[in-house]
């Protein structure tokens, strides 16, 4: 990534900040955006000292405008676009689907599905339109097959995997759309599904355990970098081998 920039949303911890500190170090700057700057403060922090230029700006992934103005500050600060990679994610509900409020359904859509399509709006009217660039969409191995208690979450990821290959046709060949989708990862957003039954679901994947941030950070990598050079619309399962588990997912108890 020497030589190129990044945007990456949902960065101030978890995957994004992982996924975030992998570009970097190999070179790239980066710019990290979250909702909250103090989180996006301690981010920055922790990624002082690598090869690449790390910086940081506050922005709500919901909103188109603030997308603009993200990829904007993104280009006055590194003059380039190279990589956006669409992160940022939030689950408000836990339980029967059609139990489900309106305005929580309504967040999830905006920020886990909207978003995508605002931020590489954005990006390909500012940039890569003209100049090419890569792409990463973080959906999830819910979003290939139902699961209980996340059901609305999971479709809005599987939108995102539409959302992928549809941005794909229309992009290329100047500009790869590819996306990720990480089984059960050790970040804050999961902690309800990982805390109380870690040992139990790790014992039924075949690589014996749950997903670190930097499993995921290492996909984004290959598949934003040149490496990646003749794939686009692809969807990559990093998930210790849930997706070749049995349909339906794999029971915490």
């Amino acid at each position: 990534m020497r030589g190129k920039a990044a945007l990456v949303t949902g960065a101030s911890r978890g995957i994004g900040l992982a996924i975030a500190q992998r570009l970097a170090e190999s070179g790239g700057a980066v710019l990290l955006v979250s909702r909250r700057p103090d989180g996006l403060e301690e981010a920055a922090r922790s990624l002082e000292g690598l090869p690449g230029e790390v910086s940081w700006l506050a922005a709500h992934v919901a909103h188109a405008e603030e997308a603009e103005a993200a990829v904007a500050a993104c280009l006055d600060r590194y003059g380039r676009l190279d990589a956006l990679v669409n992160n940022a994610a939030t689950n408000p509900y836990f339980g029967p689907m059609l139990e489900i409020s309106e305005s929580q359904m309504t967040k999830t859509y905006e920020v886990n599905q909207a978003a995508v399509v605002h931020w590489t709006k954005a990006a390909w009217h500012a940039w890569m339109g003209e100049h090419g660039g890569a792409v990463l969409n973080v959906s999830s191995v819910g979003g290939l097959d139902p699961e209980p208690g996340i059901g609305w979450y999971n479709v809005t990821k599987a939108a995102v995997i539409h959302v992928t290959r549809q941005l794909a046709s229309e992009l290329g060949p100047d500009v790869r759309v590819n996306a990720l989708a990480p089984g059960l990862v050790r970040t804050e957003l999961a902690r309800a599904l990982w805390e109380t039954g870690e040992a139990s679901f790790a014992k039924h994947l075949p690589l014996g355990r749950i997903g670190e941030p930097e499993d995921i950070a290492n996909a984004a990598l290959f598949l934003l970098s040149d490496a990646a050079s003749w794939i686009t619309g692809q969807v990559l399962a990093v998930d210790g081998g849930t997706s070749v588990m049995a349909s339906g997912g794999i029971s915490l108890s």
